[in-house]
Protein backbone atom coordinates (compact mmCIF):
# COMPACT_ATOMS: atom_id res chain seq x y z
CA UNK A 1 0.00 0.00 0.00
CA UNK A 2 1.08 3.40 -0.91
CA UNK A 3 0.61 5.72 2.01
CA UNK A 4 2.00 8.97 2.27
CA UNK A 5 5.22 9.33 4.61
CA UNK A 6 7.19 12.13 5.88
CA UNK A 7 10.60 12.31 6.64
CA UNK A 8 12.51 14.42 8.55
CA UNK A 9 16.08 14.62 7.48
CA UNK A 10 19.33 16.59 9.59
CA UNK A 11 21.87 17.57 7.02
CA UNK A 12 25.29 19.88 6.81
CA UNK A 13 23.97 22.84 5.51
CA UNK A 14 26.22 22.51 2.60
CA UNK A 15 26.15 23.38 -1.10
CA UNK A 16 24.63 20.78 -3.26
CA UNK A 17 22.89 18.27 -0.51
CA UNK A 18 19.45 19.63 -1.38
CA UNK A 19 19.90 18.53 -5.00
CA UNK A 20 21.81 15.26 -3.57
CA UNK A 21 18.76 14.64 -1.87
CA UNK A 22 16.31 14.78 -4.01
CA UNK A 23 18.68 12.43 -6.70
CA UNK A 24 19.00 9.82 -4.59
CA UNK A 25 14.42 9.87 -4.92
CA UNK A 26 14.77 10.34 -8.48
CA UNK A 27 17.31 7.42 -9.11
CA UNK A 28 15.16 5.00 -7.06
CA UNK A 29 11.90 6.07 -9.05
CA UNK A 30 9.86 8.14 -6.30
CA UNK A 31 8.05 10.76 -6.17
CA UNK A 32 8.45 13.85 -4.16
CA UNK A 33 5.41 15.39 -3.29
CA UNK A 34 7.01 18.21 -1.28
CA UNK A 35 10.20 18.89 0.28
CA UNK A 36 11.31 21.62 2.80
CA UNK A 37 14.12 22.99 4.06
CA UNK A 38 15.36 25.23 6.36
CA UNK A 39 17.61 26.39 9.42
CA UNK A 40 17.21 24.86 12.47
CA UNK A 41 18.23 24.44 15.65
CA UNK A 42 22.14 24.11 15.22
CA UNK A 43 23.97 26.52 13.50
CA UNK A 44 25.47 25.03 10.19
CA UNK A 45 22.89 22.49 10.01
CA UNK A 46 19.65 22.52 8.23
CA UNK A 47 16.33 19.96 8.05
CA UNK A 48 14.64 18.59 5.36
CA UNK A 49 11.52 17.55 5.55
CA UNK A 50 10.40 15.06 2.77
CA UNK A 51 6.96 13.78 1.62
CA UNK A 52 6.77 11.42 -1.02
CA UNK A 53 4.10 7.96 -1.21
CA UNK A 54 5.29 4.53 -0.40
CA UNK A 55 5.56 1.07 1.28
CA UNK A 56 7.26 0.63 5.02
CA UNK A 57 9.84 -1.66 3.12
CA UNK A 58 10.78 1.43 0.10
CA UNK A 59 10.92 4.11 2.94
CA UNK A 60 13.46 1.78 5.14
CA UNK A 61 15.43 1.28 2.20
CA UNK A 62 15.24 5.29 1.15
CA UNK A 63 16.08 6.11 5.14
CA UNK A 64 18.72 3.88 4.94
CA UNK A 65 20.32 5.11 2.11
CA UNK A 66 20.42 8.99 2.77
CA UNK A 67 22.19 7.63 5.96
CA UNK A 68 24.97 6.51 4.21
CA UNK A 69 25.29 9.98 2.66
CA UNK A 70 28.26 12.22 4.08
CA UNK A 71 26.76 15.63 4.64
CA UNK A 72 23.23 13.57 6.38
CA UNK A 73 23.29 13.36 9.92
CA UNK A 74 20.25 11.71 10.82
CA UNK A 75 16.87 10.54 9.28
CA UNK A 76 13.70 9.82 11.20
CA UNK A 77 10.53 8.54 9.68
CA UNK A 78 7.63 11.21 11.63
CA UNK A 79 4.59 8.96 10.90
CA UNK A 80 6.09 6.58 13.47
CA UNK A 81 4.98 8.71 16.33
CA UNK A 82 2.01 11.24 16.45
CA UNK A 83 3.31 14.36 14.28
CA UNK A 84 2.34 18.02 13.80
CA UNK A 85 2.17 19.30 10.73
CA UNK A 86 1.53 22.52 8.54
CA UNK A 87 1.68 23.84 4.76
CA UNK A 88 1.26 27.82 4.20
CA UNK A 89 -1.11 28.30 1.31
CA UNK A 90 -1.42 31.38 -0.77
CA UNK A 91 -4.57 31.25 -3.12
CA UNK A 92 -5.60 34.66 -5.51
CA UNK A 93 -9.79 33.81 -6.35
CA UNK A 94 -11.81 36.24 -8.23
CA UNK A 95 -13.66 38.43 -6.19
CA UNK A 96 -17.13 39.86 -7.75
CA UNK A 97 -18.71 42.04 -5.44
CA UNK A 98 -21.60 40.47 -5.32
CA UNK A 99 -19.29 37.16 -3.89
CA UNK A 100 -17.40 39.08 -1.56
CA UNK A 101 -19.17 38.09 1.89
CA UNK A 102 -19.35 34.50 0.68
CA UNK A 103 -15.67 34.33 0.21
CA UNK A 104 -14.98 36.30 3.35
CA UNK A 105 -17.09 33.53 5.23
CA UNK A 106 -15.02 31.01 4.25
CA UNK A 107 -11.71 32.57 4.95
CA UNK A 108 -13.45 33.06 8.63
CA UNK A 109 -14.60 28.94 8.48
CA UNK A 110 -11.02 28.24 8.06
CA UNK A 111 -9.40 30.68 9.76
CA UNK A 112 -7.31 32.02 6.90
CA UNK A 113 -5.85 35.54 6.92
CA UNK A 114 -6.97 37.86 3.76
CA UNK A 115 -3.06 39.12 2.62
CA UNK A 116 -4.29 41.54 -0.34
CA UNK A 117 -7.62 42.69 -1.67
CA UNK A 118 -7.72 44.50 -5.39
CA UNK A 119 -11.12 45.50 -7.04
CA UNK A 120 -11.34 41.53 -9.10
CA UNK A 121 -9.17 39.58 -6.60
CA UNK A 122 -8.47 38.89 -2.98
CA UNK A 123 -5.55 36.90 -1.63
CA UNK A 124 -5.78 34.30 1.03
CA UNK A 125 -3.41 32.83 3.00
CA UNK A 126 -4.08 29.26 4.76
CA UNK A 127 -2.27 27.57 7.24
CA UNK A 128 -3.10 23.78 8.09
CA UNK A 129 -2.26 20.11 7.33
CA UNK A 130 -2.45 19.24 3.50
CA UNK A 131 -5.94 17.74 3.66
CA UNK A 132 -7.41 21.02 5.18
CA UNK A 133 -5.63 23.35 2.52
CA UNK A 134 -7.27 20.98 0.07
CA UNK A 135 -10.47 21.10 1.34
CA UNK A 136 -10.42 24.89 1.46
CA UNK A 137 -9.36 25.06 -2.32
CA UNK A 138 -12.54 22.94 -3.27
CA UNK A 139 -14.63 25.39 -1.75
CA UNK A 140 -13.01 27.92 -3.67
CA UNK A 141 -12.80 27.31 -6.79
CA UNK A 142 -16.83 27.87 -7.80
CA UNK A 143 -15.57 31.08 -7.31
CA UNK A 144 -12.73 30.94 -9.89
CA UNK A 145 -9.27 30.25 -8.77
CA UNK A 146 -6.70 32.70 -10.41
CA UNK A 147 -3.05 31.15 -8.71
CA UNK A 148 -2.07 28.90 -5.96
CA UNK A 149 1.42 28.44 -4.33
CA UNK A 150 1.99 25.91 -1.50
CA UNK A 151 4.80 25.53 0.61
CA UNK A 152 4.71 21.83 1.01
CA UNK A 153 4.36 20.27 4.65
CA UNK A 154 6.75 20.71 7.40
CA UNK A 155 5.95 18.55 10.17
CA UNK A 156 7.80 17.49 13.81
CA UNK A 157 6.95 14.61 16.16
CA UNK A 158 4.91 15.65 19.39
CA UNK A 159 6.29 15.57 22.34
CA UNK A 160 9.02 15.54 24.45
CA UNK A 161 12.09 14.15 22.19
Amino acid sequence: MMNKRLLSVLVHDTPGILQRVAGLFSRRSYNIESITVGSCEEVGLSRMVVVARGNNEQFQQMCSQLSKMIDVLHVVQLQDRPVVSRELMLVKVKMEPTKRSEIQNLTDTFRCSVIDVSPSTMIVQIVGDSEKNDAFLQLLRPYGIVEITRTGETAMNRGDY
